[in-house]
C-alpha cells in the first residue's frame, strides 16, 4: 500500500499539481522520471532558446547539484574571458653565479608558471621541442660542467597539487594529478606489467618515463577483458599502491598513474639529458619545495637563458573540454588565482585564489554565485556544487557577450561525434548538431552546452545525481529529454 501510495504522489507530483511554475517539465518529459532508476535521484536540467531567452524545458534548476566536468566549463569560459585567447605560458631557464672557462659557478633554474602543456602527449610532437630548445641554449653559452645543480623552480603556485576535497580512489590515477608551477607529460606515467593465469600476482616490468617507485602490488589477473584497478598514493610520495584485477595471460598491459612531484621529476629529466651530453653537474637535481623545507631557499641574482612557451589558450581549452583534461583545467584555474590579491593576514590555496577570482568575475557580470560551492577547476571534487540555472547564464553570456563565442563553442565536443560525447545522441536528428561537455563520476552523469536546431541555438543543461542502474539507461533518458 505504501508504494502504491508513493506511486500515485509521484505521478501528481510530475503532473505539475505541487510544483512552481519554472519546476514543471513539458509533457513529453515525464515519463522517464517513473523509472526506478530516478526512484531516489536528484535532478536538474533547464533548456533555453539563445535569441528569445524562452525556457523551452526545466525541472528543478536552482537545485545544487555535483557537476562533474561539467564544471570545466565555467573554468574555460572564465579563463577565455580574463586571459584571452592568445595567452601563453612562459617558462624560463636561468642560472646564477658565474660562467669561466666552460664552467657554471652556480645553478641552473627552471621556472614554471604553471604550464600544464609541457610535454604534454596532446600537444605532441611540437610539445616536446622545449628539451632540444633548452639544451641548445645551455650549450650556447658553452657550458661543460655545473659546479651546482639543476633546480626546479615550481613557487608561482603553492603545494597544494591536489584538492583537499578528492577522494582517496582519485589519488595516485593518471586522472587525478596534482597541478604545481612546473608540470611534464601531462604529470603521467606508464606502468608496464607482465600477467598470468587467472588468480595469479602480475609482475611489474617497467614504467614510461622511467621514474623511481616503492611499488606494493596486491594485484590479481582474472578472466576479463579489460582491468578494473586503482593506483593510489599521495602527492610527493613515491609510494604507489596497486589495487584490483587486470586480464590474464597478458604480456605487456599498460597501467598509468600520476606522477608524484613533477617539478623534481622536470629537473632530475634535465639533469640526466645534460649528462648524457657530457656536461657533469656536481650536485643532486632539486625543487623550490625542497629548498622550502629545509628552510635555505636563496638564490643569486639569475640570468635569463632561454624562455619557452606554451601553445595559446584557445587550444589548450580545445583539448580541456574534448577529452576532459583535469590537469589542464585545474592549471587554468590556478593561473587565474594568480590575479587574486590577498586581504591582510589571509591565508588563501592556489586553488582557493582562482575561485575566488571565478566568482568574483561572474558576480559582475551578474551571475549569481550564491549558487555554486566549487573546490576545484575540474569537477573532480565530489563536494562541488552547482545549479543547471548558474552554468546556464554562463553559457547564456558566452553565446551572446563573450568575443571569444567561437572559440568557446568550439572547445567543447559535437555529441554523437567525439569525444566523450561520442555515443550520445548518436544516429539522432541531434547527431553533430550539439555541442556538450560531458561530466561523470559513481552516480553522477551531466551534460551542458549548445544545440542547433531548425536555424534556433540553444542552451543546455542537464544535472543528474545518485541514479541507480547503468549509465547507459541514464543517457537513453537524458537522450528522450532532449529529442522530445
Amino acid at each position: 500500500m505504501k508504494i502504491l501510495f508513493a506511486k500515485i504522489f509521484l505521478v501528481f507530483l510530475l503532473s505539475g499539481q505541487f510544483l512552481p511554475v519554472w519546476a514543471q517539465p513539458q509533457a513529453a518529459d515525464k515519463s522517464f522520471l517513473l523509472r526506478p532508476e530516478w526512484e531516489h535521484a536528484s535532478l536538474g536540467y533547464l533548456i533555453k532558446e539563445m535569441a528569445t531567452g524562452r525556457v523551452v524545458s526545466s525541472y528543478q534548476p536552482d537545485r545544487q547539484l555535483t557537476p562533474a566536468s561539467v564544471l570545466k566549463v565555467l573554468t574555460t569560459a572564465t579563463a577565455l574571458e580574463i586571459l584571452g585567447e592568445e595567452y601563453k605560458y612562459p617558462t624560463t631557464l636561468s642560472y646564477d653565479g658565474a660562467i669561466q672557462d666552460s664552467v657554471l659557478q652556480g645553478n641552473i633554474y627552471i621556472k614554471g608558471h604553471g604550464d600544464p602543456t609541457l610535454g604534454s602527449s596532446y600537444f605532441a610532437p611540437e610539445s616536446k621541442d622545449f628539451l632540444p630548445l633548452w639544451i641548445k641554449a645551455i650549450q650556447g653559452l658553452g657550458i661543460k660542467e655545473i659546479k651546482g645543480g639543476i633546480i626546479a623552480d615550481e613557487s608561482i603556485f603553492d603545494t597544494e597539487g591536489v584538492s583537499m576535497k578528492w577522494v582517496r580512489e582519485d589519488l595516485g590515477s593518471y586522472y587525478g594529478a596534482g597541478s604545481y608551477g612546473l608540470n611534464l607529460f601531462d604529470n603521467r606515467f606508464d606502468l608496464y606489467i607482465k600477467s598470468g593465469a587467472p588468480g595469479t600476482r602480475p609482475q611489474v616490468l617497467r614504467t614510461s618515463p622511467q621514474i623511481e617507485l616503492s611499488l606494493h602490488n596486491y594485484l590479481r589477473a582474472q578472466s576479463v577483458k579489460s582491468d578494473s584497478s586503482y593506483m593510489v598514493g599521495m602527492p610527493f610520495s613515491t609510494e604507489r599502491f596497486l589495487y584490483g584485477v587486470v586480464p590474464a595471460y597478458q604480456s605487456q598491459y599498460r597501467l598509468r598513474g600520476d606522477i608524484p612531484e613533477p617539478a623534481l621529476f622536470l629537473a632530475e629529466y634535465l639533469h640526466r639529458q645534460l649528462q648524457e651530453r657530457g656536461i657533469r653537474i656536481t650536485r643532486k637535481p632539486s625543487c623550490y619545495r625542497q629548498f622550502m623545507e629545509r628552510g635555505n631557499w636563496n638564490p643569486g641574482e639569475r640570468t635569463e637563458i632561454i624562455t619557452t612557451y606554451s601553445p595559446p589558450l584557445k587550444k589548450i581549452i580545445e583539448k580541456t573540454n574534448h577529452v576532459s583534461h583535469n590537469l589542464f583545467a585545474d592549471a587554468l584555474l590556478k593561473t587565474l588565482g594568480l590575479r587574486y590579491q590577498p586581504k591582510r593576514n589571509e591565508v588563501i590555496s592556489s586553488f582557493g585564489r582562482g575561485i575566488q577570482i571565478v566568482k568574483d568575475f561572474w558576480k559582475k557580470k551578474g551571475v549569481d554565485v550564491s549558487e555554486i560551492t566549487i573546490y576545484d577547476g575540474s569537477g573532480l571534487a565530489p563536494a562541488n556544487k552547482v545549479t543547471a540555472h548558474f552554468i546556464t547564464d554562463v553559457l547564456t553570456y558566452m553565446a551572446t557577450k563573450s568575443t571569444h563565442v567561437q572559440v568557446f563553442r568550439n572547445s567543447l565536443p559535437q555529441a554523437g561525434l567525439e569525444g566523450s560525447v561520442r555515443n550520445f545522441l548518436k544516429d539522432t536528428s541531434l547527431s553533430g548538431k550539439a555541442w556538450l561537455k560531458s561530466g561523470s563520476m559513481s552516480g553522477v552523469r551531466c551534460y551542458a552546452g549548445y544545440i542547433q536546431k531548425n536555424g534556433k541555438w540553444y542552451s543546455v543543461v542537464l544535472l543528474a545525481n545518485n541514479f541507480s542502474g547503468s549509465t547507459w539507461t541514464i543517457n537513453r533518458c537524458l537522450e528522450k529529454l532532449l529529442l522530445e
